[in-house]
């Protein structure tokens, strides 16, 4: 699995070799109550803007979101598309693939 700081800002292609975007945020689920806290990726948003300050935008240390960062984050994620884990079929040299179409994807 690459790092976070690898996935940011890596292009992402659909299987027909459509451009989608950039990464710009990872969706994580924060795996509490064992020994040692771990978090396991369920998607990318998506942007065709870069936009390096989405990155923890919307959570604090705490994981809880003030009404300010949802209000943000709406404006911000306006236009990104989700990808879900499963739909990324390899990552490597900057890129990210998918094994479904652009037009499959969801907004965010």
């Amino acid at each position: 699995m690459a790092s976070v700081t690898e996935l940011i800002g890596q292009s992402v292609w659909d299987s027909n070799g459509v451009w989608v975007g950039f990464v710009v945020d990872i969706r994580v689920i924060k795996h509490k109550g064992e020994l040692q806290q771990s978090h396991t990726v369920y998607g990318l948003v998506v942007s065709s803007r870069r936009a390096p300050l989405l990155l923890g935008l919307t959570r604090d240390r705490e994981d809880r979101a003030s009404w300010f960062s949802r209000t943000l984050a709406r404006v911000v994620y306006a236009g990104c598309t989700f990808v879900p884990w499963p739909s990324v079929a390899d990552y490597h040299d900057g890129e990210v693939h998918l094994e479904v179409l652009r037009k499959e994807l969801n907004r965010v």
